[in-house]
């Protein structure tokens, strides 16, 4: 899988043997990887959310628009290839277990780009329904 050669959603295969993007102290391959490859589902909303911030990470804008739900769905996703999406802090969790039918998850990102670093801090809804967790919507902050 480390071959380095094109993988659903644009992004390489680099990325396999190095630790997944969502900070989970797991490598990419164990983690958020076989999510963007659909081998699996997000069992928690946590899961979906670090799935979809690896996504970003990524460039896998096919599995962020996948994950997230139709109500509120844009349709088309253009990710700004000039800004690095580089760590994960989850700060609180309500609901979203694998009994759950919906939850929250607050996080902030951390990027860089071309204004230079920044982070953005978001209270996410998600929920579960037959396709399995969904993004809803989010109360976001950048900084």
């Amino acid at each position: 899988m480390g071959d380095g050669g094109p993988r659903p959603g644009g992004h390489t295969g680099a990325v396999t043997e190095t630790l997944c993007p969502c900070t989970s102290g797991l490598t990419y391959d164990e983690c958020c990887g076989p999510l963007h490859r659909q081998d699996r589902t997000a069992g928690t909303a946590e899961q979906l959310m670090r799935s979809r911030f690896s996504a970003f990470a990524v460039g896998d804008a096919a599995h962020l628009l996948r994950t997230w739900h139709a109500s509120t769905r844009p349709a088309v996703l253009d990710l700004d290839p000039d800004v690095r999406w580089y760590r994960l802090d989850v700060l609180a969790t309500s609901g979203g277990g694998v009994f759950d039918t919906d939850g929250t998850v607050e996080f902030e990102a951390f990027h860089r780009g071309p204004a230079g670093p920044g982070s953005m801090r978001e209270l996410s809804r998600f929920a579960r329904g037959p396709e399995g967790w969904q993004y809803v919507d989010g109360d976001a902050r950048q900084d």
